[in-house]
């Protein structure tokens, strides 16, 4: 498999001496990860890598950076797709099943425990797949990545779909700070970049204001580091 650099790394340690903020990593045995940071479900197990403080290695990966298609890459991940994540032995793909066990192994906090509260973390994240997702790559890939003919009148129908499900989200969020409440959470990691693209599309949005004001919020933790702008 292709080398590359390593380009990020998470800090678990920190402490202050003098005023001063020290990082302290550890090198060998660092959970490493796959994928280009442009992917929207590699920002996705990159935000749970860094609301956790995990260090990692991240390999770039898909696209033009290619790696994925290599007999070593599929004997990881067999749909030759990124992410995928090997910590210290322990090979995992598909970004949502890569921010359940970063953040249950590694950050409990943001994982409930509770049935309840998990299953409603987790309906959201299985929204995020099933609901979210599709209207948004429908205008993000023609208008960003250019890919294909634009359709006008599919990206408009695209348009409004995302529309009517982000006010879904910004109706929750005039309840509270989060996704599942008071405090940041799994949820929060597998919408954050789906909510970063839409909010940076160069299309018409109705105004939401508590979906803004929780993107705000988002961008001044960890996992605001991994949203990328210009969209790419």
């Amino acid at each position: 498999m292709r080398k590359v650099q390593r380009v990020r790394a998470a800090w678990p340690l920190r402490f202050r001496v003098f005023g001063y903020l020290f990082r302290v990593t550890v090198g060998e045995g660092m959970l490493k990860i796959w994928g280009r940071t442009n992917s929207l479900n590699v920002q996705k197990a990159l935000a749970a890598l860094e609301e956790a403080c995990v260090p990692y290695e991240r390999f770039d990966a898909g696209l033009a950076f290619g790696v994925v298609n290599t007999p070593e890459y599929r004997a990881m991940n067999p749909n030759g797709l990124v992410p995928t994540i090997d910590d210290g032995g322990f090979v995992l793909w598909e970004s949502n099943s890569i921010i359940r066990y970063v953040c249950s192994k590694y950050a409990p906090h943001l994982s409930p425990v509770d049935p309840q509260a998990r299953a409603g973390a987790e309906r959201w994240m299985d929204w995020q797949l099933t609901t979210l997702l599709d209207p948004l790559n429908a205008i993000f890939r023609p208008l960003v990545r250019k890919m294909g003919t634009p359709d006008v009148a599919a990206i408009e129908k695209a348009r409004v779909e995302c529309v009517q499900n982000f006010a879904i989200l910004d109706n929750v969020l005039a309840r509270q700070p989060f996704v599942t409440g008071a405090t940041f959470g799994i949820a929060d990691c597998c919408i954050a970049p789906v909510a970063h693209r839409w909010l940076n599309l160069p299309v018409e949005r109705v105004p939401s204001p508590h979906l803004e004001a929780w993107y705000a919020r988002v961008l001044e933790r960890p996992c605001g580091t991994v949203l990328e702008l210009p969209l790419s």
